[in-house]
């Protein structure tokens, strides 16, 4: 059956207020069902993790439970979850941790397509230990990223390649699948950005290859949390820096300080909205958050066909790239008009996007648009309509209309 998509609107109480919401690579609005978990844990008795009393054991529970969910979302096992404030935190963590065993002529692989949570904790993790950091390139043109470059970027000494599994700035997904199979010949760990990809799709550890996944539950309707996924066993084998009281097991050892509990059980929620989101699913939560996903995925690659057809018809709009796969998210820039003024004068008219690098810092240094404000971002996600595009096309035309306000 086609996506409900008045369905999917009706359990997300922002949308009410009658923005349209073109940003959702930076952060989507929160699904109803997450505002009330959280909001019931925190009217609820929680204590510090403990099995002594009963606020203590639902603080318990409720870890569990949010590992349990991202593990089902991700194809993980939850006793390999660890939970973070921020995708950005936790990657330094790790980063930070592997790095104790670099060593000078040791080489890690980074891309200029990834956001700079994925790239600058391994290159001065990197610079600290000694270790050589090389880079895969873009291809500008079109915004991929060549699998084939990493047989020459891999070798005997790579002790990480890290990659994104979805482009936050041009959507381009990758094959990651196969710079993994290159990456684990040559020994090599892999990191995964799955926080752009995540939302849009089925997710697959496996099949990936990924070693270390992390994702972010903000992206995905849920709260400000995140969370990187890996087999226990690799993280039984680090030590991370830590407080001598703090816990020594695995995951706990790479949590600092005392998790939000509250909004852990918001993440848990969110998986089980995305869950729900195609009503005839069945089996258990993994399957469903698939099934949700494919279906989301699907109606929001119509949503994407939809603009980038609208965008190719204005003389005026430059996209940036053209990756033949692509999460629902576009890069442009309207002649005449600085991105910054763009986003200012779509959002004077409700509509709420993105301009700047949006932290894809090497992607728009290649380009050479950094300099100049980089470019305007619209990214769809499930709650979007075929309405919202067609208002954000009518908007640029008007903006197109008026004249140019700065030159970019």
């Amino acid at each position: 059956m086609p996506f409900d998509v008045a369905r999917t609107r009706a359990a997300y109480p922002a949308l009410t207020e009658g923005f349209v919401h073109l940003d959702g690579a930076g952060g989507t609005q929160t699904a109803a069902p997450v505002i009330d978990a959280v909001a019931g844990a925190m009217r609820t008795a929680l204590g510090n993790r403990s099995a002594a009393n009963l606020p203590g054991r639902r603080s318990l529970e409720l870890v569990d439970a949010a590992r349990s969910a991202i593990a089902d979302l991700v194809g993980g096992r939850p006793e390999g979850v660890v939970l973070g404030p921020s995708a950005t935190a936790l990657t330094y963590t790790l980063a930070r941790t592997l790095a104790t065993a670099w060593r000078p002529g040791d080489e890690v692989v980074v891309s200029r397509l990834d956001h700079d949570a994925n790239v600058r904790p391994w290159v001065q993790a990197a610079q600290a230990s000694g270790a050589t950091v090389r880079w895969a390139e873009v291809d500008l043109d079109t915004g991929e990223l060549p699998a084939d470059q990493y047989a020459d970027l891999v070798g005997e000494r790579t002790r990480l390649v890290a990659v994104t599994a979805g482009s936050n700035a041009v959507g381009t997904v990758p094959d990651v699948a196969a710079i993994a199979k290159v990456a684990h010949a040559a020994g090599a760990l892999v990191c995964v950005d799955g926080v752009h990809s995540v939302p849009h799709g089925p997710t697959d550890l496996a099949a990936l290859g990924a070693d270390v996944l992390v994702t972010s539950a903000y992206k995905w309707s849920g709260p400000h949390l995140a969370a990187m996924v890996a087999d226990p066993a690799l993280w039984a084998d680090l030590r991370p820096a830590k407080l001598l009281p703090a816990a020594d097991t695995v995951p706990d050892r790479f949590e600092y300080g005392t998790p939000s509990f509250p909004l852990l059980a918001g993440v848990a929620a969110a998986v089980d909205h995305l869950a729900g989101l195609d009503p005839d699913a069945t089996g258990d939560r993994r399957t469903r958050v698939r099934a949700g996903l494919a279906a989301a995925g699907a109606y929001e690659q119509t949503l994407l066909a939809r603009l980038l057809a609208g965008l190719a018809a204005r003389p005026a709009v430059t996209v940036l790239g053209a990756p033949a796969r692509r999460c629902p998210t576009v890069s442009f820039r309207l002649a005449g008009h600085s991105p910054a003024a763009t986003q200012a004068g779509l959002g004077a008219a409700g509509v709420c996007l993105t301009s700047g690098d949006y932290y894809a810092y090497e992607f728009f240094e290649a380009t050479g648009l950094r300099a100049t404000g980089g470019a305007v971002r619209a990214s769809i996600y499930h709650y979007n309509t075929v309405e919202e595009v067609d208002r954000l096309l009518t908007e640029l035309d008007r903006l197109a209309a008026d004249g140019g306000t700065m030159a970019g």
